[in-house]
């Protein structure tokens, strides 16, 4: 920023026009004097300002001293008409200090700086000595002021830097006692866990005999176990010898009495053909066992259900079961879910058990045999309502039983000898109903005969 120093142009007046400043303005001073001329600037016309002025002319004070700052100091300092109405403005805003310059006798409470910007502007004589002590009041000011601002700031600093001590003491003094409580922590902590180890050891131990006797009970109850699955197979051999004993037994004592009848029934046809008159009277049938039946040879063994099979072309035709069927009091055993899920799996539960019940029902009607439909029930919420067709029986298996549970007690309730067929395809069934007697056959040869139906 541009600084005036040197003295009024030459047209300044007689009175100022000899002194100088020998130094720049001093900055409080040159601030003071933008001011003065940023006030003052409003009174002009425009034609009165300074060429480079005029374009600042409808700014506001404020705007003057921060935009045309330099160049109101450079045109005040070389255009003594400038200035000259710029002295006037000033001594009709401020009279008496004015006043009080020209008479060479600046008033004593006035502002320094005050009395240094107007003397500068009005150029009084010794107006240089006014400036250059107001420039050093104001140095001595700004000195004492930062002196105070300095001692303060000393005293604060001083301020802080005991309560920085006391902090640190306090602050170190705490940390002494979180120390000592730490390392008091810690030896408790290594006697806790030196502890802890010395447990862990003897669970360790401990848990080594447990393993040890359990390998040795688990050996002693294997072992046991081995001998009683050996005393269980001997009790079982025996047991067989004993049934097989027992049934040889029985058979002697039937055949024993089964000669003693026929020679009793010998000795009295020979009587009868001695006695014709007493056979007519008595009318006796002719004897039907002869001495040949007594020779010990096999017979020939009547047909069941499973000898039928070796007349049917495979295990899947149908015709196989028309011929099952076809035997005296034979009873149909039906798996239901097996054969729906077999066949039409796609179609809902209960569509499912309609359309099987409803085939069971014309075949039971062509071939007159027994038929029973198991369902599994374990997990219904509720009983089915449904009424059962005419000629086959319908049941569900209880909560806690599976149908192929029903389907077994259903072919161990059958005498020996009665022709029951099960149709399901599942071979723990199959095996099962085998096993009482039962001929079991596949689901798809039941679907095959029920779509002829």
């Amino acid at each position: 920023m541009e600084q005036p120093t040197s003295g009024a142009g030459p047209a300044d007046e007689a009175g100022g026009g000899a002194e100088a400043l020998g130094r720049p303005l001093p900055e409080g001073v040159r601030r003071r004097v933008i001011a003065l001329v940023a006030d003052a600037f409003g009174g002009l016309t425009v034609s009165e300002l300074p060429s480079q002025l005029r374009q600042y002319a409808r700014f506001t004070p404020t705007r003057r001293a921060k935009f045309a700052g330099n160049a109101m100091a450079a045109a005040l300092e070389s255009d003594a008409v400038f200035r000259q109405r710029i002295g006037e403005r000033l001594g009709q805003s401020q009279p008496e200090l004015t006043g009080a310059l020209e008479a060479g006798s600046p008033p004593a409470a006035a502002d320094p700086l005050d009395v240094a910007a107007a003397a500068y502007v009005l150029r009084p004589t010794g107006w240089v000595k006014l400036v250059e002590a107001a420039g050093e009041e104001v140095q001595r000011a700004d000195a004492e002021r930062a002196d105070e601002e300095t001692r303060r700031e000393l005293e604060q600093v001083r301020e802080e830097l005991e309560r920085a001590r006391a902090q640190t003491r306090a602050e170190t003094e705490r940390l002494r006692t979180e120390l000592e409580a730490a390392r008091k922590e810690a030896e408790s902590l290594h006697r806790k866990l030196r502890s802890a180890q010395s447990e862990v050891k003897r669970g360790e131990a401990a848990l080594r005999r447990s393993v040890a006797e359990t390998d040795a009970v688990r050996a002693e109850s294997a072992a046991q176990l081995s001998a009683a699955e050996s005393e269980s197979r001997r009790l079982k051999g025996r047991l067989g010898e004993a049934e097989s004993a027992l049934e040889a037994s029985r058979r002697a004592a039937r055949e024993g009495r089964s000669v003693e009848d026929m020679r009793l029934r010998l000795l009295l046809d020979t009587v009868l053909d001695a006695a014709s008159g007493l056979r007519r009277e008595l009318a006796l049938p002719p004897a039907t066992t002869h001495p040949a039946d007594t020779v010990d040879a096999l017979e020939p063994g009547r047909m069941s259900p499973k000898d039928i099979a070796a007349r049917a072309l495979s295990e899947t035709d149908p015709a196989l079961l028309d011929q099952l069927l076809a035997l005296p009091q034979a009873h149909l055993i039906v798996d239901g879910y097996n054969v729906t899920k077999t066949g039409y799996p796609q179609m809902p539960l209960e569509k499912q058990r309609l359309r099987l019940l409803g085939g069971l029902s014309v075949l039971a009607a062509q071939t007159g045999a027994e038929m029973t439909c198991v369902f599994d029930g374990a997990e219904l919420a509720a009983p089915v309502l449904l009424a059962p067709p005419r000629g086959v029986r319908v049941l569900f298996s209880k909560p806690g039983v599976t149908a192929d549970e029903v389907i077994r007690q259903l072919a161990r309730a059958e005498p020996p000898g009665r022709p029951v067929v099960v149709v399901s395809t599942d071979r723990e069934v199959a095996d099962g109903v085998a096993k009482a007697g039962a001929r079991p056959v596949a689901s798809v040869m039941l679907l095959k005969r029920l779509s002829r139906v």
